[in-house]
């Protein structure tokens, strides 16, 4: 089983664009750029054709830097990735500390099925979920809330 190469201690999720190396979270990642470890591996080739993008603020991440292979077919396009963080209504509710604490519990839970299942008994979770919904698959939500005005 691979680690963190920051920290050492969970398995990695996410890949470095610059560099490729894999770590698990957000704190890693800061600890990896904040130190001088973080330069263009020669011996890495990037995962596709197209270069490496070098994080950064000009730069956005692409979803292949974010998942590993096996999690390729659930991507979502990085438009409506990126739709979520304008979200004026997403942003609203994650000003909601409960919401944070179990979206924090759900990515950190070693069974993320079981985790996610227990988060959707929340009401403020499924609210939440609803709403990314609605910005990812838009035709989808609306042919569901139609359904349910039949009713």
């Amino acid at each position: 089983m691979q680690l963190c190469v920051v920290c050492s201690e969970q398995v990695p999720k996410y890949k470095c664009p610059a560099c490729r190396i894999r770590y698990c979270s957000v704190n890693c990642f800061k600890k990896h750029k904040a130190g001088d470890s973080c330069h263009t591996n020669k011996e890495t080739p990037p995962a596709s054709n197209t270069p490496t993008p070098v994080c950064s603020a000009d730069q956005p991440w692409t979803v292949n830097d974010l998942l590993d292979e096996d999690s390729q077919s659930d991507r979502v396009a990085l438009e409506k990735l990126q739709k979520l963080g304008d979200s004026e209504a997403l942003k609203c509710l994650l000003l909601n500390p409960h919401l944070r604490q179990l979206l924090t519990s759900v990515d950190s839970a070693e069974n993320k099925d079981k985790a996610m299942k227990d988060a959707m008994q929340e009401p403020l979770f499924t609210e939440f979920a609803d709403q990314c919904l609605k910005i990812i698959e838009p035709k989808e939500t609306e042919h569901y809330n139609h359904h349910d005005d039949d009713e």
